[in-house]
């Protein structure tokens, strides 16, 4: 393998094999297990680290991207710090196009990493279509410049793919005994891509997928403005596959809030507002399904994050 990419012996070498954990204190009685995989337990606190391993090294090896390039993308935050971490480790440059809708810690991450940050005013502070929009335009005019690399969250097939370990580290953890496998959507990846573990470890499950209920562009076809960063981006999320799905469900963002302080005083688990979002809908699942059942989410990301946002104030 090309030394550039071979991260046995680097912080790539960080990235998954995070814990899993089952809720003890937050479940009702009578309720199937829930169980969430910390993905916060990444290098930069954030599931998206697989995914931006898996994009750029694969872009690397397909000669597409060299070492002094430049890493485009339009990003909440998360992605950003990825991309960010991956690309200092690998020797190339990484502009994101961002937005004051994020938090700002985010943004303060991607700049120690070495990154450029271009910021897109939004409207009041919210997450809007229109803001996802013309973050996504600004993204696209700057990776037509020379020596430029488009990530494409949204597009790639190796941002599905480097998902795919989660769901076979899931499967290991708990011998391929669990009933139902859950999560928010952004790009669907996430969800898809360790869907596509499970069942590549021969586990079957019911898959669910969740939106924040003041943008239920899934459920209803109509998004709206919301606050849960990293999800309901306001278009067909372009991984999600449907046919795969036994339903989706709209969560009141204000739940989602409240569950991340319930979760950091009961369970010690320190999260964003996805990840409380996550734990809200299992758990409703979880009641409905009853005793005996085991249902997995995903913990998207660490609580840092978010200090001295309106979650944790």
């Amino acid at each position: 393998m090309n030394n550039i990419i071979d991260h046995k012996k680097n912080a790539l070498n960080a990235i998954g094999n995070t814990p899993l954990v089952r809720l003890e204190k937050v479940v009702p009685s009578h309720s199937a297990e829930v169980w969430v995989k910390l993905e916060g337990g990444n290098p930069t606190g954030s599931y998206k680290d697989r995914m931006a391993l898996s994009v750029l090294t694969n872009a690397i090896e397909r000669g597409e991207l060299s070492p002094g390039n430049t890493v485009i993308e339009y990003t909440g935050g998360s992605t950003g710090t990825a991309l960010a971490f991956v690309s200092a480790v690998l020797g190339l440059k990484f502009i994101a196009v961002f937005s004051d809708a994020f938090s700002k810690s985010k943004q303060r991450a991607m700049e120690a990493f070495g990154a450029e940050v271009i910021v897109i005013k939004s409207q009041d502070g919210v997450i809007t279509p229109d803001l996802i929009q013309r973050m996504k335009l600004r993204a696209y005019e700057m990776a037509e410049k020379p020596n430029t690399y488009y990530a494409d969250q949204f597009g790639s097939p190796e941002v599905r793919s480097g998902y795919k370990p989660l769901g076979t580290e899931i499967a290991q953890k708990l011998n391929g005994e669990l009933d139902l496998f859950c999560s928010a959507v952004g790009t669907g990846a996430a969800l898809m891509g360790s869907y596509d573990g499970l069942v590549k470890s021969q586990v079957q499950v019911d898959l669910v997928a969740f939106e924040p209920l003041q943008s239920p562009f899934l459920t209803t076809g109509k998004g709206g403005p919301h606050l849960v960063e990293g999800i309901g981006v306001g278009f067909e999320p372009p991984f999600l596959d449907r046919s795969k799905l036994k339903e989706i469900r709209a969560i009141d963002q204000e739940q989602a809030f409240k569950m991340c302080q319930r979760l950091a005083r009961k369970e010690g688990i320190f999260c964003g507002g996805s990840t409380g979002l996550n734990v809200v809908a299992a758990i409703e699942l979880a009641k409905e399904i009853g005793p005996d059942k085991r249902i997995v989410t995903i913990g998207c990301d660490n609580g840092m994050k978010y200090l001295g946002s309106h979650i944790y104030t």
